[in-house]
């Protein structure tokens, strides 16, 4: 394990609604959002060695690019570690299968965000597809040279969010489509692989909860009224 808590900035997000649509199976839905924070930035690699002890990264040699190669469940046991690390409650519990849970009420530790969460942040009351001109905003194919880059080194959303579209895609909790792809967690956000439509507050992706790949990172949660200053 680390040795050193790392410092992680997180942007107060205020209350909303968010509405999600899956092209798929071109269904709508509104979730009612309390408010939270999110981490302004993805974690990065020197963040996640201070936490775990491991750097699983394909990209070596800068530990302030973002984290990738972590699986689903490497984040949400980066989430437990960091919160046991700071002295707050996990946020996750096991099964007898050994699969994450949330606690219920939701405790003060860190977490992932939800999906709904995630693009409520990510849109930042914007409507269109992007918060912004892409190149400006994001690392994608087209201006990234096929690689990742250092977070924040593109212009933020309105909420001061860096890096919600491009550079590497991002876990949330939620299962994908349970019925029809099982333990499959959603992915939002598009990487530095991805041409510019796979770039949009919308677009969902999924994969199993153990995949691992070089444009697949994530970023932290934590409910609003257990942050303190």
């Amino acid at each position: 394990m680390g040795t050193t808590t790392p410092h992680i900035d997180l942007t107060p997000v205020p209350p909303g609604q968010a509405t999600l649509t899956d092209r798929r199976t071109q269904r709508s839905w509104t979730v009612d959002l309390a408010p939270f924070h999110l981490g302004t930035l993805p974690v990065t690699q020197a963040q996640y060695a201070q936490v775990t002890g491991e750097h699983p990264s394909t990209t070596q040699g800068n530990d302030l690019l973002p984290v990738e190669t972590v699986s689903w469940r490497d984040a949400v046991l980066f989430c437990n570690s960091l919160s046991q690390q700071e002295e707050l409650t996990p946020a996750y519990d096991f099964d007898v299968q050994g699969e994450p849970v949330l606690r219920d009420p939701s405790p003060d530790g860190y977490r992932l965000p939800t999906e709904a969460e995630w693009e409520y942040a990510c849109r930042a009351g914007t409507s269109g597809p992007r918060y912004g001109p892409l190149d400006d905003i994001a690392w994608h194919r087209g201006n990234s040279a096929e690689r990742p880059h250092e977070p924040g080194t593109r212009l933020p959303n309105p909420w001061g969010l860096h890096d919600m579209l491009g550079n590497v895609w991002e876990w949330c909790w939620d299962l994908y489509d349970p019925e029809v792809y099982g333990t499959y967690r959603v992915l939002r956000g598009g990487g530095w692989f991805d041409e510019h439509w796979s770039c949009r507050a919308s677009v969902r992706r999924r994969s199993h909860p153990t995949f691992r790949v070089d444009d697949v990172g994530f970023r932290v949660a934590r409910s609003v009224r257990s942050v303190t200053n």
